[in-house]
């Protein structure tokens, strides 16, 4: 919601600056400006990406209007899933949680936390680690190690819709310049045809330009650094994840390695101790 409303501002405070200051909107409308703009940047977009990473990009881009996904919801959830699974294992022995490591669609402890099960990768990165701490082959240094590595492995990609996005709004300034020049190219072959047609020939040129900016800080831009913030948010259940491992491995109680995983949060989003008791409690 906020990207529409944020989008809405800054068209009614470029639009609307314009129109007081006597400016009218039918100037601005230059199609073949947006074709060169648009089409040059798309293609150069198509160009410098994979075709997975531009698939990335438009599968992400409508969650730019949903929900926050990595809340303080999300969050709950995932500490409830650690308890659930670390108390089992005190109980029961690690080798009790090896049918819902190995199966975590069709696990019990899985399946009251649908949020979780949703996001494949983030359920695949707690039933290997799990399966990992099972064996008992790892020193807690080497554990950390390794997840650290692959986090940082899952970071990059986060980040490369985010990067991919960045790069097309750093070169939209550049386009808006072509789409100038070739507005200048039309204005210097209608020289003959007097000052009227000329003014509108540099007003089209000048458009391109100015589109070229907007696109670029008012729009395509922002969106790459709200790429980004996802990335960031999301990999920060993966941060929280190894918090817990590494502190039931080191043989934390189950209440106490969630503990940890919860001061790994951002105090915006983390839950009090309170909130995070009474979710667990609700969820055995």
């Amino acid at each position: 919601m906020l990207v529409i409303v944020g989008f809405l501002i800054v068209l009614g405070a470029v639009l609307g600056g314009f129109m007081l200051a006597g400016g009218h909107l039918l100037a601005l409308y230059q199609p073949f400006e947006i074709l060169i703009i648009g089409g040059a940047a798309f293609g150069a977009f198509l160009v410098s990406n994979s075709s997975s990473l531009v698939k990335q990009v438009f599968k992400k881009l409508p969650s730019l209007l949903g929900s926050h996904k990595f809340g303080k919801p999300m969050y709950m959830d995932l500490l409830s899933l650690l308890y659930d699974l670390f108390s089992k294992a005190r109980r029961e022995g690690m080798m009790a949680i090896e049918e819902d490591v190995e199966n975590p669609s069709e696990s019990a402890v899985f399946a009251k936390y649908p949020a979780i099960i949703m996001d494949v990768n983030l359920t695949h990165f707690i039933a290997d680690y799990l399966r990992i701490v099972s064996s008992g082959n790892l020193a807690p240094h080497e554990l950390e190690a390794l997840m650290d590595q692959e986090i940082e492995t899952r970071y990059e990609e986060l980040e490369q819709p985010a990067a991919a996005v960045t790069r097309v709004s750093d070169a939209l300034p550049g386009f808006g310049i072509v789409a100038a020049v070739l507005g200048i190219v039309i204005t210097m072959e209608s020289m003959n045809e007097g000052p009227e047609v000329i003014g509108h020939h540099v007003a089209a040129a000048l458009v391109g330009t100015f589109l070229g900016i907007l696109m670029a800080y008012g729009f395509v831009g922002p969106v790459g650094t709200k790429l980004e913030h996802m990335a960031q948010e999301e990999i920060k259940l993966y941060e929280c994840i190894k918090t817990c491992l590494l502190a039931n491995v080191n043989g934390m109680p189950p209440q106490m390695c969630v503990e940890f995983g919860r001061k790994v949060l951002n105090s915006e989003e983390r839950p009090t101790f309170h909130e995070l008791e009474e979710h667990v409690r609700n969820k055995e």
